[in-house]
C-alpha cells in the first residue's frame, strides 16, 4: 500500500503539463481579460434581453442585476465584475445607475462588499473602455 494521494499525484502531473505549453509562465488573469471581447448591444438584447421575450427584462436591467448578484457575493469575482460593467455600460446603462446598483447592495452585502465592487467598477469606468458614461437612460 502507498502513501500518495492520488489527487495531489494528478495535480503535480498537471502543473508539469502546463509547464510545456509555450508561454504558459507569461500568462497573467488580465491578459486574459483583455483577450475577452465585449458582446455588442444587439446580440445582448436577442440573447438575454427581451428580444425573445418581449415581456421580460432588457439587457441592461439583466446586467444590473448581475452586478448586484456579484457585489451580493462580495465582488470576489474580479473578471466577472468588470466584465459585467463593461457589458452593463454597452447595453445603455449609465455611470450612475452602475453606482446606484452597487450602492444599493450595502445595505444587504455590507460596506467592504460594496466597496470592493465600487473600485472594480471604478476601474472600468476610469479606464476609457465603458463608452455610455454620461447621462441617464
Amino acid at each position: 500500500m502507498t502513501d500518495k494521494n492520488p489527487w495531489e499525484e494528478m495535480m503535480k502531473q498537471a502543473q508539469e503539463m502546463a509547464k510545456t505549453f509555450p508561454a504558459m509562465d507569461a500568462f497573467s488573469p488580465k491578459g486574459f481579460e483583455a483577450m475577452m471581447g465585449l458582446m455588442p448591444k444587439d446580440m445582448m438584447e436577442t440573447f438575454f434581453g427581451n428580444k425573445l421575450n418581449p415581456d421580460g427584462l432588457d439587457a441592461k436591467t439583466r446586467l444590473l442585476l448581475t452586478l448586484a448578484g456579484l457585489t451580493m457575493q462580495g465582488a470576489q469575482n474580479d473578471v466577472a465584475v468588470r466584465q459585467t460593467v463593461r457589458h452593463a455600460v454597452e447595453a445603455g446603462a449609465h455611470k450612475q445607475q452602475i453606482i446606484d446598483t452597487i450602492g444599493q447592495m450595502s445595505a444587504f452585502a455590507g460596506i467592504p462588499a460594496m466597496q470592493r465592487a465600487m473600485a472594480l467598477a471604478q476601474e472600468v469606468l476610469d479606464d476609457g473602455t465603458a463608452k455610455n458614461t454620461e447621462g441617464d437612460a
